[in-house]
């Protein structure tokens, strides 16, 4: 089974740490997991893979070296700014990332530990039991390089801790640590840093343990609720990427690759 995904998708790493779990692991050493092209493509198209192979019962997604992820990488938003070709390919990925993650039947157990921005931190908020680190750095990142939180934030931030927490967090880019995205619930559990990997391998071993049929049926009727939302994720993504053909997203980028404060000029939408 290993080997079958890994050669499949080799941007990814896969760890089988007990029968029937599959670990699906972002991998990038010295840019903390940063989603390049080849790991956002294949962060989307793994997910119907993994629903159809009869070995897996559940699913562990988590970063290597103590990092979650720190989002889809510059030279990729690069791509979607310089050319419409790339852009809509990009787009197409991001949606079907969403998509794919909530009608995937197995159950998603996320290992959030350090930094989780971005385009990685849509498989962490979107399984279906997600564990931080204490001291996990969560924080969405869109508006900072000026375009809309799409992705997954108004998909699920609203349903986990509430309208006045997500535009706070959202619209502001507040980060959040581990501790404080559990007690407004964008998590399900904090553990210890250090010992979130074998906290989300113990939950995914009693989901394995459990009745196949009753947790996966759970889950496809709880996640209605997010189905339910698909026209507000599918504006939000539409904003960002239309965000992306603006001046703002260029200057953006720019400042974060700079490590100054952005300064935004671009005229407010009439």
């Amino acid at each position: 089974m290993k080997n079958r995904f890994s050669a499949a998708f080799p941007a990814l790493g896969f760890e089988n740490p007990s029968p029937g779990i599959l670990e699906v692991i972002m991998t990038k050493p010295g840019r903390l997991n940063a989603a390049d092209r080849s790991m956002h493509r294949q962060l989307a198209e793994v997910w119907p893979a993994v629903n159809g192979d009869a070995e897996v019962e559940v699913v562990v997604v988590r970063g290597e070296g103590g990092a979650f992820s720190a989002g889809g990488d510059f030279d990729m938003i690069d791509d979607i700014i310089a050319d419409f070709g790339d852009r809509a390919t990009i787009w197409r990925e991001a949606r079907d990332l969403v998509y794919n993650v909530i009608n995937c039947d197995k159950p998603v157990v996320s290992a959030i530990e350090g930094p989780a921005v971005g385009a990685g931190l849509v498989v962490g908020l979107l399984a279906d039991i997600s564990i931080a680190g204490r001291n996990a750095r969560i924080i969405d990142g869109h508006t900072r390089i000026g375009v809309a939180a799409g992705d997954h934030a108004a998909i699920v931030w609203p349903l986990l801790c509430g309208l006045a927490k997500s535009k706070y967090h959202l619209m502001l880019c507040e980060p959040l640590s581990g501790e404080e995205a559990e007690r407004i619930g964008l998590v399900s559990l904090v553990a210890e840093d250090g010992q979130v990997a074998d906290k989300a391998l113990e939950i995914a071993v009693r989901l394995r343990d459990g009745s196949a049929s009753a947790i996966r049926w759970t889950k496809y009727a709880l996640n209605n609720w997010l189905r339910l939302a698909g026209p507000t994720f599918d504006a939000s993504l539409a904003l960002e990427f239309l965000g992306f053909t603006g001046p703002d997203a260029q200057e953006g980028v720019n400042a974060a690759r700079q490590k100054r404060r952005a300064v935004f000029t671009g005229p407010a939408p009439e």
